[in-house]
């Protein structure tokens, strides 16, 4: 077996990319620059830029991935409100938990990068009726 196809064997694995958010500051500072702290489960297989908003993902065709966010203030209200992403790539969608009226997008890779795919986050925060959307270069890149 070559290690292309020990690595399509492994594929279908999920990570899970989680976004913390200083949902205070950003609203204050109208942007999410430096109020944005990424991470994600794949750091194993060589991810990088965690606890920035630069987080580069390492995933391959057929990982399936899974984008979740959290408040860094307990009290304030932050939700994934769309993931901006080339299609080709990836069509990330929302689901909630059942039972619940918790969100998450989930999206699986459709090929493996040659290079980094950039994608966007929009985040809907506190009572703002306009989503705020990520400008940092996070991305997804290949194996």
């Amino acid at each position: 077996m070559t290690t292309k196809q020990r690595r399509e064997a492994v594929a279908k694995r999920p990570i899970s990319i989680t976004a913390v958010v200083d949902a205070v500051g950003a609203l204050a500072g109208g942007n999410l620059q430096g109020h944005l702290y990424m991470y994600d489960t794949n750091k194993a297989a060589g991810s990088t830029g965690f606890a920035s908003g630069e987080l580069q993902t390492k995933a391959q065709r057929g990982d399936q991935l899974l984008w979740n966010c959290l408040a860094l203030e307990c009290e304030a209200y932050v939700a994934i409100d769309g993931i901006i992403i080339d299609s080709e790539f990836c069509e990330p969608e929302r689901k909630v938990y059942p039972g619940t009226d918790v969100a998450y997008w989930t999206g699986t890779v459709k090929k493996t990068a040659a290079g980094p795919i950039p994608y966007q986050i929009k985040f809907k925060l506190g009572t703002r009726d306009e989503p705020i959307t990520t400008t940092q270069a996070s991305a997804i890149v290949g194996l």
